[in-house]
Order: C-alpha cells, then structure tokens, then sequence
C-alpha cells in the first residue's frame, strides 16, 4: 500500500495536511504547487490498495483525474470547500465537500480529528480570510489578543506564499514550505522561531505598501476593480491584497489582476458578504475560472477579454 497527499499550497491546504500527519503520520508522496496549480491528480499514479488524500482543490477541476484513480482501485478521501459540481459515488471515495463558504479545509480537518489540533485549523482559517471561523475555532482555545494575533499573521504569510504566476514568483517553494511547517507540532513556536515566517512576514508587508498605493483601475456602484504591474511582488500580493481590500469594504466586490508571463491576466475576486452572486459563479463564467463563495480566482485571463471583463465585473455586483 502506497499513501499520496495532494493539497493546496497555500495556509489552508498546508495546515489541513499538517493536522491529519499530526493525527496519522504516514511516508506519503507529496503533490501540491503554487495558488494556481489546481489541477493535480492527473499527476498522481495511485492504482489498486493505495490511499490518496485530497485537500483544498476543486473537485470539478480535477474530476477526470479522480475518476481515473477511482477506476484504477485506489481509495480516495477528499476534504475540500470549493465549489465541487457533482459528488461521484463510488465505494472507493470518502468526500467532505462544503461550499457554504462559512468553513475552510482546515475547519474540516479539525472537525474530523475533534480538535486534536486545534490551532492549526486556526492559522489554517486566518489564512484563507475567514476571520469569523479562524475566531469561532479558536474561542475554546482562550487565546489572548496577543497570542490570537500570532495566529492570524502566521495564517496570513503562509497563505501570501502561495501566490505567483510559477514556483520563481513565490519566496519558499510550497513543497518545501510544508516540510516547514511539518517541524512543527506548535504554531506558536512556528513563528516565533521559524526564519522562513519572518522572512515571508517581512516580504509580505513591504509587497501590501506598494499595492495599497494603487489606485482602482475601474470603480462602478458595488465594485471596484485593480490593475497592477507587471513584476514578481504584484503576482505574490495578489491574493493578499484583495483579502486586505475584502476586510476593509465587505460590502463592495473586489477583482485584482495581475500580469502573467506569456500574456493575460491572473485575477483574484472578493465578492460581498450577504446575499447575490457568488464570486465562484461568477468567475465561473471565464475558462480556468473557479473557487469558493467569497472568494475565487481566474488562473489566466485572456487579454482581448480584460475591457468585457472589467464591464461584465461592475455590471455583476451593480448596487
């Protein structure tokens, strides 16, 4: 028997990882990437008697390679909250699929382990902006404001590195940065100690500055959208500048894109908080488009498409 672990790069997906090895160490093979590499149990050469555990990647992009490991007798458990499309049945996979957009893949995992590892769902959940559930997850925790925040500025910067248009874009190689973490059976030591967390905490804040010195490219009644350079920081913020954004107006909808080598644009969406279009559906709409309620992504927007887009994304959240 083999074991495979396929998950996120980002806070979420690491932290949700980092908990189940916590719970059940295994000598797994480990497949992520960057934000954007969302498509990857094509990759995965799992067959009969083999384990494979999914983490915080989109069922419906990746449903031909999972039917593919379903088909060659491999057991599937998939923990995610991204929008799945139809659930496969099938007596070999095991999924934990919720797209209420309340819970996060590491909310998930604390749930299936009873909180064994409770303060990693927390960074997990900090990471992925979900405030509410990183602060409802932590309230059995009786943290302080000082330890709580230690939290969510670790979620934040584990979650920054994700970001970029390849592996040169970002600081610490996802991969690598796992392994990291892995270290590490307390947050809290994690980034009191960790030279990589100051690092990516240092990089992160000086890359926020240049993008808050932006200006919106279009604003309309509910939505404001931004363009910014091309260059390596811009494509590591983007992520963290439109949660930024998101926080400081919940009400309005949010895009930032961002220049991609090779043409187009990379796009991040922050819809509004409350009722109306999600901002997966509507990324939904674009080729490479897809995500979760508050918060979804385009991997790459063809450049032809940026004026329709920009019009398109006022007219979705007009006021």
């Amino acid at each position: 028997m083999r074991y495979f672990d396929v998950f996120n790069g980002d806070a979420d997906g690491i932290c949700a990882l980092h908990q189940l090895r916590l719970a059940d160490p295994a000598d797994s093979q480990l497949f992520t990437g960057i934000k954007r590499d969302i498509e990857l149990l094509g990759s995965v050469p799992a067959g009969a008697g083999d384990v494979v555990t999914v983490l915080d990647i989109s069922l419906d992009r990746n449903r031909a390679g999972l039917m593919a490991m379903l088909e060659r007798g491999a057991h599937v458990r998939y923990f995610d909250h991204h929008y799945a499309g139809p659930v496969p049945s099938h007596p070999e996979l095991e999924a934990v699929i919720d797209e209420t957009g309340a819970l996060c893949t590491s909310a998930l995992i604390d749930r299936h382990l009873r909180g064994r590892f409770r303060p990693w769902a927390v960074v997990g959940a900090f990471g992925d902006n979900l405030e509410q559930a990183a602060v409802d997850l932590a309230r059995v925790l009786e943290l302080d404001e000082g330890r709580l925040g230690a939290l969510r500025e670790l979620g934040a910067s584990l979650n920054y590195n994700a970001y970029g248009s390849n592996v040169g874009d970002v600081l610490v190689p996802p991969l690598e940065l796992y392994r990291i973490v892995s270290h590490y059976q307390d947050p809290f030591e994690m980034a009191e100690r960790e030279p990589a967390v100051e690092r990516l905490a240092s990089e992160r804040k000086a890359d926020l500055l240049r993008a808050l010195a932006s200006r919106p490219v279009r604003e309309s009644e509910g939505a404001d959208a931004y363009l910014l350079p091309d260059a390596p920081w811009s494509r590591r913020v983007n992520g963290t500048f439109a949660n930024r954004l998101a926080r400081a107006a919940p009400e309005r909808a949010h895009a930032v894109l961002t220049p991609v080598p090779g043409g187009g644009f990379s796009v991040s969406v922050r819809a509004p908080r409350g009722e109306g279009l999600s901002a997966s559906e509507f990324c939904r709409r674009y080729p490479t488009g897809g995500g979760r309620t508050l918060a979804a992504g385009i991997d790459r927007l063809d450049p032809s498409r940026l004026e329709r887009f920009l019009d398109e994304f006022a007219e979705a959240w007009r006021a």
